[in-house]
């Protein structure tokens, strides 16, 4: 019989009691296996480092590094660890930085249990995971970009479509044609399209060049 291969799997949350909940929900589901439990984010870092988990799940508010400076961190340096963020904060600014630094998934404290094991399985399998209000969350700000984009066309460029510029939101944040898809419940082709028709539009070739284009327009913040 074939050995079932564990997820690997490290948590950080600067709060004892939060850590003890995530050390037995974990331990209960036998396609995990924990290998690094951490209070701060340098903490979670180097652990992360060394332990090389397949998902860091992190806090956003620690001591010594933020969440979303441990997630830029590891995006960086071990992008093939995957990010899930697991915090009481339902704000959209957070979500924004979050999804800018790179995470694969976007949690609240508050979800069942069964859907956090079911987040983790999925960021794990690369598949990004957002609870249903943070997706609300999501697109409602890249709705309201793409509004004020196609309100108030800068520099007499074309003017885009509202899906046009919520796409371009999206890929402009580093997102697949499978993500965005994911994300506006379209298929993988309908944004193949939109995306062949933004570079004919905007007479662009690449996708840098429509990062660039996002950047320079409003439409998302340059980092």
């Amino acid at each position: 019989m074939k050995k079932l291969k564990k997820i690997k799997i490290l948590f950080a949350d600067d709060h004892s009691i939060v850590r003890n909940g995530l050390r037995s929900l974990f331990r209960g589901a036998p396609d995990f296996s924990i290998v690094g439990e951490a209070a701060d984010g340098e903490s979670a870092v180097r652990l992360a480092f060394l332990k090389k988990p397949d998902v860091a799940i992190l806090d956003i508010s620690m001591p010594k590094l933020s969440g979303i400076e441990v997630t830029r961190t590891l995006k960086q340096k071990q992008p093939e660890i995957k990010v899930l963020i697991l915090t009481i904060h339902e704000d959209e600014e957070y979500v924004y930085q979050i999804v800018r630094a790179g995470a694969n998934g976007y949690m609240l404290k508050n979800a069942e249990k069964k859907e956090i094991l079911s987040a983790v399985r999925a960021v794990a399998a690369g598949e990004p995971f957002f609870s249903p209000g943070i997706s609300r969350l999501i697109i409602e700000k890249f709705v309201k970009k793409a509004k004020e984009h196609t309100e108030k066309p800068k520099n007499g460029h074309p003017i885009l479509s509202k899906r046009e510029a919520e796409i371009l939101s999206l890929i402009a944040l580093g997102m697949t044609s499978r993500e965005v898809a994911q994300r506006l419940f379209l298929s993988v082709s309908t944004v193949n399209t939109h995306r062949a028709n933004l570079m004919q539009k905007l007479n662009i070739h690449d996708t840098q060049g429509l990062v660039r284009y996002a950047m320079l327009n409003g439409m998302i913040e340059a980092k």
